[in-house]
């Protein structure tokens, strides 16, 4: 292993310095953040399913679906939950972020992009609304044959149940203390060509919708994860070299350590967020090798073209990768 300078983080250039300019309880336990910037400039375009990576004071980096208008340029909006077991950061948001401070944003980067379709099937569960919000209005400014299925535990656990109102019968509200679980089979129908269905919400919702799909036309169901599903064992148990190609330096990445933490130990930063291959945030450009991908991001096609990896979880199928580091 050669150590090298400390080198600025990936997407560092994509950071920039916004103001919280509010601060707004939505539901028990969920709030909304409004982010501008001090001199009041235009904020860079985004479009549904969009997220940003919230780079807080204390030192953590958080992302978090853009659920404003992308019409405003000059403000992001995105809602956070309170985490019961959270790992710091939205325990900070809630508790210690205040309107005026200061925070980074990198981004915004689209995993769960909303494609061109006349018809929509939308599924929330929880604050899996967030992403799920921008994309019912574009949907409806389109023109679009769209609905809604929106569950959680309770009704004053449910955000932006006003603003969601205003589209009347094709947003279906179903508390699970007033409904049950939701009845899936029944909202998305038999299996038929030319629909899109989106699902955002915790694992066993999405787990729900699969098998629910499980007989439509592939790639109707595109699901945006919070937690991975299980990789099962890595393809490659022996350490594997990392090469630099930008500076040429090489990096052993042994069986104990991520390709993410075998960087930061020599100094490479590399933006990063949930740690857990389901934010996009620490996507790398593959140079030469073959990945091995571990993450809930990427489709079997965009595995097989193997041209870049989430550092944070993903690992090498050959005994060397090079990457555009």
């Amino acid at each position: 292993m050669t150590a090298i300078s400390p080198a600025p983080a990936a997407g560092a250039a994509d950071v920039a310095t916004l103001r919280v300019t509010g601060k707004q309880p939505q539901a028990d336990g969920v709030l909304t953040l409004e982010l501008s910037s001090p001199s009041g400039g235009r904020l860079r375009d985004w479009t549904p399913g969009a997220h940003i990576d919230l780079v807080l004071p204390n030192g953590l980096t958080r992302q978090y679906s853009l659920c404003g208008d992308r019409r405003n340029p000059g403000t992001y909006r995105v809602g956070v939950l309170h985490e019961p077991e959270s790992r710091g950061g939205s325990a900070y948001v809630h508790e210690q972020l205040r309107v005026g401070d200061l925070v980074g944003v990198g981004g915004p980067r689209n995993n769960f992009p909303l494609v061109p379709s006349a018809r929509y099937l939308f599924v929330a569960g929880g604050i899996g609304i967030t992403p799920i919000l921008p994309m019912v209005a574009q949907a409806e400014q389109l023109g679009a044959d769209w609905r809604l299925l929106y569950g959680g535990r309770r009704r004053d656990s449910m955000a932006f149940l006003d603003e969601l109102a205003g589209y009347g019968d094709r947003v279906l509200v179903r508390p699970e203390d007033e409904f049950g679980l939701l009845d899936l089979p029944g909202f998305v129908g038999e299996p038929r060509a030319g629909v899109r269905i989106y699902s955002c919400g915790p694992a066993p919702l999405l787990a729900a919708m699969e098998r629910t799909c499980a007989y439509w036309p592939p790639y109707s169901l595109r699901v945006e994860r919070f937690v991975a599903d299980d990789a099962g064992a890595p393809a490659r148990t022996a350490p594997f070299e990392v090469e630099l190609a930008r500076t040429g330096t090489t990096v052993t990445v042994t069986p104990d350590v991520t390709v993410l933490e075998a960087l930061n130990r020599v100094g490479v930063e590399v933006l990063s967020s949930c740690r857990s291959g389901v934010c996009g945030t620490c996507e790398t450009t593959v140079l030469a090798g073959r990945p091995d991908h571990r993450d809930a991001l990427l489709d079997d096609d965009e595995r097989q073209v193997g041209d870049c990896m989430y550092v944070c979880v993903s690992r090498s199928r050959d005994e060397r990768l090079v990457l555009d580091l």
